[in-house]
């Protein structure tokens, strides 16, 4: 009996991906470029752990009371004019963050980041229309066939983004100033402009029955909350995230655990997405099809593992490497949990179903800042980073135990 070769590459062997990926390669460049500097500006200005945690919440609140409403624009209007909106956005406020910059000594003497804090719940907006957008025209552009493989090159894409905007940005911000590491960051954003321009629009698939608002606000929460593996996998990742993330709080370790400064601190926070580029190219090539479940139980578990190790060591390659290895493991849940998304979702229910993955994915990394920071303010440093790590294997315990259709599941 003839097989067919599993095509790694399948996914970008379509220009339309292409230009999408190269896109949200240098968007998510920008992110977390912004990301790296932003925790070091507001530390630097504060000196308070709290504080790193508080920008998480400043982007999170916004970023979900705009998803479900944006998840609805997002199924009736076309994705590319909204995408290229929330890049300007992001622009604007990579701009706005240079003049921040540029007032640094007044920040640092009023000890307040207050200005900072503004312009993250700006960016949480633009992230809420964001989010769902992509993730609906990403399934529009590829066939459905190669969804997995999308779904691979996608997060691939992501990390390698992840991967080289902290550790630029700490190297500039280092080295040349906030100021030139944020006109960098613009730069960035003004690039995935002009990539998204050549991607022609793609037309909206609308249901057949007539949907009130009320129905179209609420269609993608109740959809999630009828597929129980679905559920399953967003919630476990959601707990997860929240709980074991111990990202935010990585300006505190590169600065009195290990003491590294600012550029150590942008090597410290790419680690997680060098390990999940490994990850990413192992699963492009052999990807998770038979009990897949299983592998995302055990990748959550073993990511929960590692971030209690990451808390006790005192050793900066250690501690970088146990933090690309969070990365590698978080990456199999993603890339299994976006092809169950993309696999099990109806064309017209895409945007509002992704707003609903974003709530749950999206700003368990931001509220499971702020619960890294309050944790750290009550516990003390390392003790929090255990705690979370520990209520991580936890939370995976519990999931294999009362969702058994995710256990089963295969792809």
């Amino acid at each position: 009996m003839n097989t067919v070769a599993h095509d790694p590459f399948a996914a970008l062997r379509f220009r339309n991906f292409r230009l999408f990926a190269f896109a949200r390669l240098f968007a998510t460049f920008g992110f977390n470029f912004q990301a790296v500097c932003v925790g070091w500006q507001v530390y630097s200005i504060t000196n308070d752990t709290l504080s790193l945690g508080l920008i998480g919440l400043a982007e999170a609140v916004p970023f979900i009371i705009t998803s479900l409403f944006s998840g609805t624009v997002a199924d009736l209007y076309t994705r590319k004019y909204i995408i290229l909106l929330a890049f300007f956005g992001y622009l604007l406020s990579a701009i706005a963050l240079i003049v921040t910059a540029m007032h640094l000594p007044e920040l640092v003497a009023s000890g307040s980041a207050v200005y900072i804090y503004i312009i993250i719940f700006f960016t949480g907006i633009v992230r809420g229309f964001l989010s769902p957008a992509m993730f609906a025209l990403m399934s529009q552009i590829v066939p459905r066939e190669h969804y997995s493989s999308s779904s691979t090159w996608n997060s691939t894409v992501w990390q390698i983004g992840a991967v080289c905007g902290p550790a630029v940005g700490g190297l500039l911000y280092g080295f040349y100033g906030a100021h030139t590491a944020y006109v960098v960051n613009a730069c960035c954003f003004a690039m995935a402009i002009v990539l998204f321009l050549f991607i022609p629009k793609q037309e909206i698939v609308l249901p057949e029955k007539q949907e009130k608002i009320t129905e179209r606000l609420f269609a993608g929460v109740k959809f999630v909350f009828a597929n129980e593996v679905m559920l399953a996998a967003l919630s476990l990742d959601l707990f997860a995230v929240l709980f074991g993330g111990a990202v935010a709080l990585l300006p505190v370790f590169a600065s009195e655990v290990l003491h590294v400064g600012a550029a150590g601190l942008g090597v410290l926070r790419a680690a997680p997405a060098v390990g999940a580029i490994i990850m990413a190219l192992l699963l492009a090539y052999y990807p998770v099809k038979k009990q897949a479940g299983n592998y995302l139980l055990t990748a959550v578990a073993l990511f929960g593992v590692c971030t209690i190790l990451f808390a006790l060591s005192t050793w900066f390659w250690v501690s970088f490497v146990l933090l690309a290895a969070t990365g590698a493991f978080d990456n199999i849940s993603v890339v299994v949990r976006q092809t169950i998304v993309q696999l099990q979702t109806p064309d017209y229910m895409r945007g509002r179903v992704s707003a609903v993955n974003s709530i749950f994915i999206g700003s368990s990394n931001e509220i499971g800042a702020f619960e890294s920071g309050v944790a750290a303010r009550v516990l003390g440093l390392i003790p929090s980073v255990i705690f979370g790590g520990s209520m991580t294997v936890l939370v995976v315990a519990f999931t294999a135990k009362f969702a058994p259709k995710l256990r089963k599941m295969e792809l």
